[in-house]
């Protein structure tokens, strides 16, 4: 009875969803699955084979459905503007976000304007994801039960968060829900509180190589599980393989057998605020520009949110200029707007079509349609040509301005003029070090002596700052003459904290002192003053000085970031400096102690190795896990990029845990070589499914902690030989 009323439960489901959808497009669909083929490897990794491209975007978004919905429907959510629907009244602010600066009806607008092979891509898109979710019946969407083609377009780079997430929500809340506060301080400073993400990227020139073919180094840091890996095949040309954000049908950083692309978070700037001067007349606004005034453009916004089971609206007052949306407002008279790149077409072409490059002329050409406005560029091809470039959307501006600050909208003079060519972008082309390396820092100490010279440009070209990945980056890099790809892994995950270089001899010196006072240290403080002076400063399983150190820096500086200036900007390299400057001796020793009494009170002891308090958990697979100190978890010994570790693993406190878990930080990463074969070796935060009971949740796990990788399999013969399923889309 059980068995049977089980089935007519699934049956009676099945029928609910077919009826979201018509007969003849599920007959579209049932035919276009034909023409596809899924290998899932002995990890897990699907390669998708179509025979044309829009085939192999139709395979590969119904196996990003079958590893994670979840994440694939939640970044349409967000994207879209439609978050308030499932969080309720807390999300109508990212959802007004989303959708001053593009909505739906645009997205439609240039879906319908779009060339004929992308809107077979859009297309195609869709039918893969809602095959899926026929096929899949018991699956129920939080939200979305049918995707649309146009939806891409509102998420058309890869990057984590994109370009509007800089735009501060409590700006606009203190604007559009006309709260008195009308004033804040731009200062970048709060996001030193935050774990840093970004990536690495490293390319090695031939000449620098064992077998004389050119390598890519491609190390993502990001929220755990924010890209699973994959490979994407037609017969139109495609065949790349690497880590796509879920719900794109691009492989966002990767490699094909041509060239590889990494891409790392920049600092370039390419947007900008305006200050408009704000006039009100006859009930009406209007903005000045030059002599003249102009009308506000004014738009009435409904946003649904959930509220006890139900949908309410809330109706919102939009406007912009023709600088943009306003977003905020610093004194009575004077509205912020904000301009970026517009241009989400170009934006996922170029995302699309730089996965088909052939070498680095073909990707130069790519990025002339200058999509991409939120990073940098590692690049290597199998010609040997290795190559980066800082940015890549960056209009030109007149640089008598300071472009970090906001700039008087009234002022003809501060438009945009034009965009800058791809020539005319921070960038090396074979440098004669015979080396790159990017994370998420300046451009100029990019190739070591052969960088590029910081006088040649805008400043707003590269406003980044050096940080201690970046430090450690070029030491590791310079000091090797010969790279084979477990060098370059080597290289990859080199343990070096650099920032401790200047903190552990600071505590020294300051602790000296103390102890030359009247009251000077006793006992255990003395004893863990001798393991940090005898640290070799790098990273490791077993080292209670890297557990010492991590966390009294992080109570001093804790201490340091009250004392910052509400104006001052800093870097993590600055802000060290700040933190060893602003706080006396017997703060800094005093900071140890509490360090020694925090370790002893929650785990009986303060003489703890790292990879006893610094874990990996993964307990449920949702996008916001669990932790739990009575479960299963595995050490790591790398640790926060804050610190130097170019390996990067975020971990905290979970709420009721005593132990550190990882959130972010090293996710896909890849070693890749550029030979007639390629060859390459991988390894996944975890496992490519989030589902607890597939075998591949958390396999990859061990060898992550560990920092080791497994071989890719790219070429047919090698998927074939280790296939665990073969299959078309729909099949169960």
């Amino acid at each position: 009875m059980r068995s049977f009323l089980t089935l007519g439960l699934l049956l009676c489901a099945a029928g609910a969803q077919a009826q979201a959808f018509k007969p003849e497009e599920i007959a579209r669909w049932q035919q276009q699955a034909k023409q596809i083929s899924v290998v899932r490897d002995n990890w897990g990794v699907p390669h998708v084979y179509g025979k044309t491209d829009a085939d192999a975007v139709f395979g590969l978004l119904y196996v990003q459905c079958e590893d994670d919905f979840a994440r694939v429907e939640d970044n349409y959510i967000t994207n879209i503007g439609r978050l308030a629907e499932v969080q309720g009244e807390a999300g109508l602010y990212n959802d007004l976000r989303a959708r001053l600066f593009l909505d739906s009806t645009q997205a439609i607008a240039i879906y319908k304007k779009s060339p004929a092979w992308m809107k077979q891509l859009l297309d195609a898109f869709a039918a893969g994801t809602n095959y899926y979710l026929y096929t899949h019946p018991t699956v129920k969407p939080k939200l979305l039960t049918r995707f649309e083609p146009w939806m891409p377009l509102m998420f058309s780079e890869g990057s984590i968060g994109g370009n509007i997430s800089v735009v501060p929500l409590e700006r606009m809340k203190a604007f559009y829900g006309q709260r008195k506060s009308t004033s804040w301080i731009n200062n970048d400073f709060e996001k030193l509180d935050r774990e840093p993400v970004g990536s690495n990227g490293f390319a090695i020139a031939p000449a620098k190589t064992a077998t004389g073919h050119a390598m890519l180094l491609i190390n993502p840091h990001t929220s755990f599980y924010f890209r699973p890996e994959v490979q994407v095949t037609s017969e139109q040309g495609l065949n790349a393989y690497g880590a796509v954000t879920w719900g794109q049908f691009f492989v966002y950083q990767g490699f094909n057998p041509n060239c590889g692309w990494m891409h790392t978070s920049s600092n370039a700037d390419s947007m900008d605020e305006y200050l408009e001067t704000i006039e009100e007349k006859d009930g009406k606004f209007y903005y000045r520009y030059g002599k003249k005034l102009r009308p506000v453009q004014v738009q009435k916004m409904s946003l649904a949110y959930k509220q006890d089971g139900k949908t309410l609206r809330k109706e919102f007052t939009t406007y912009r200029t023709h600088h943009g949306p306003v977003v905020g407002q610093q004194a009575d008279n004077k509205w912020m707007t904000v301009r970026m790149m517009d241009t989400p077409l170009e934006a996922l072409e170029q995302s699309y079509l730089r996965t088909k490059a052939t070498d680095y002329a073909s990707f130069k050409e790519v990025m002339k349609l200058n999509g991409n406005a939120s990073n940098n560029t590692v690049f290597a091809d199998s010609k040997g040509t290795i190559a980066y470039w800082h940015g890549n959307f960056m209009p030109k501006r007149d640089p008598s301005f300071d472009w970090s600050q906001p700039v008087d909208g009234s002022n003809p003079k501060t438009e945009w003029q034009g965009l800058h060519k791809v020539e005319e972008l921070v960038q090396v082309h074979n440098p004669v070090s015979g080396w790159i390396q990017n994370c998420n820092s300046t451009p100029f100490t990019v190739s070591g002596p052969s960088s590029p010279s910081k006088q040649q440009y805008p400043m707003y070209m590269a406003p980044d700052a050096e940080n201690y990945r970046g430090i450690n980056a070029v030491r590791v890099l310079s000091r090797k003459q010969v790279f084979t790809l477990d060098t370059l892994i080597a290289a990859a995950k080199d343990p070096y904290l650099a920032a401790f270089q200047e903190l552990i001899p600071a505590l020294a010196s300051d602790f000296q002192s103390v102890s030359d006072g009247t009251n000077p240290p006793q006992g255990e403080v003395v004893e863990a003053m001798k393991l940090l002076r005898d640290w070799d400063k790098r990273y490791s399983k077993t080292s209670v000085a890297q557990t010492l150190a991590i966390y009294w820096a992080e109570r001093l500086q804790r201490l340091a970031r009250g004392r910052v200036p509400a104006d001052q900007k800093l870097d993590y390299i600055s802000f060290t400096s700040f933190t060893i400057r602003n706080t006396n001796p017997q703060e800094k020793v005093t900071a140890l102690q509490e360090t020694l009494d925090e370790l002893t009170r929650d785990f009986g002891t303060w003489q703890m190795p790292w990879g006893e308090v610094n874990r990996f958990q993964r307990l449920t697979g949702n996008i916001e896990e669990t932790y739990d100190d009575q479960k299963p978890s595995l050490p790591v010994a790398f640790t926060s990029s804050a610190w130097g570790s170019l390996a990067a693993f975020g971990a905290k406190t979970q709420p009721g845990t005593k132990k550190r878990y990882g959130t972010v930080g090293n996710s896909f990463i890849a070693v890749v070589e550029f030979g007639p074969r390629i060859k390459a070796r991988s390894v996944l935060t975890g496992g490519e499914s989030s589902s607890p009971n597939s075998p591949h949740f958390t396999d990859q796990a061990a060898l992550y902690c560990e920092e080791n990788f497994k071989d890719v399999l790219f070429y047919p013969e090698d998927v074939r030989q280790h296939a665990e399923k073969t299959y078309h889309p729909g099949e169960l």
